[in-house]
């Protein structure tokens, strides 16, 4: 009898990645004023008019850079810090889980074809030359999916830490109200009902 070892889906690798990227990128990074000029936007530094001081985009950026986290807390967003090291953790997770048994595997198979006598083959009456050749490739894949989530997290870090401190001091007036009602436009012969929208700020 054949007993299938514990393969966690890609769907959940793939998930992950898409669900912390969603996360730090369109969470708590507020919303750009109309009359904002292109000049402003690329500035890489925006004043701090609550102490004073300069919020500087590239600081923040290098913080990440150097160490992840660092730049959401200067860029005052404390609570997403858990998230990526939650990320990080569950990717350094996957990472050991697929290498183990891509070596466990990857032994299996050298000690089915080993010609010494007094080698012990586990996996005997469980699984063919083939079986083992499939899950030990199977889990490399998976550890090397796995390099390349933690590397996008450790990216997307980065990239929430400048957009965050590009948005720092981007203010959004308490009065902006978006209100609706019906609107009625009389044509020749006919009248086209519809619906107004008005935007207050």
């Amino acid at each position: 009898m054949k007993v299938a070892p514990f393969i966690p889906p890609l769907r959940i690798l793939r998930g992950g990645v898409l669900f912390i990227a969603l996360i730090l990128i369109f969470t708590g990074s507020g919303f750009a004023q109309e009359g904002q000029t292109a000049a402003a936007q690329k500035s890489l530094t925006v004043p701090d008019t609550s102490s004073g001081k300069v919020h500087s985009v590239k600081k923040a950026t290098l913080l990440s850079t150097f160490l992840p986290g660092a730049g959401q807390v200067y860029n005052r967003k404390i609570w997403k810090v858990p998230v990526i090291y939650a990320a990080f953790a569950g990717m350094g997770y996957l990472i050991k889980f697929n290498h183990d048994n891509y070596k466990k595997f990857d032994k299996a198979l050298l000690l089915r074809y080993d010609e010494d006598p007094g080698t012990v083959d586990e996996y005997a009456n469980i699984y063919t030359e083939d079986n083992l050749k499939s899950l030990s490739d199977f889990y490399r894949r998976n550890r090397d999916l796995s390099y390349i989530g933690f590397t996008v997290i450790y990216v997307l870090n980065i990239i929430d830490a400048h957009v965050d401190a590009h948005l720092f001091n981007f203010s959004v007036d308490d009065n902006i109200s978006l209100q609706w009602s019906p609107l009625v436009q009389p044509a020749p012969g006919m009248a086209n009902a519809g619906l107004s929208l008005t935007l207050s700020f």
